[in-house]
């Protein structure tokens, strides 16, 4: 059988500090974690505080767009 649409979807989260143009030129990438989420009881955007190795310090990341 085929599977139907699964509760559980892989996400990926990025560093909301650092892809910003001009505010840090000091940063050498972006932080990217991956995770999960449950589809149904979190419908909108994840936003999680991880810790960002470029900026040094935790910060809030954001889900993003595969």
């Amino acid at each position: 059988m085929a599977k139907g649409k699964d509760a559980r979807v892989t996400v990926i989260l990025e560093c909301s500090n650092c892809p910003r143009n001009g505010l840090n030129k000091e940063s050498r990438g972006i932080s990217r974690y991956i995770t999960q989420k449950n589809r149904h009881n979190t419908p909108s955007r994840l936003e999680l505080r991880k810790f960002c190795p470029y900026c040094y310090k935790h910060t809030i990341h954001g889900e993003i767009k595969k």
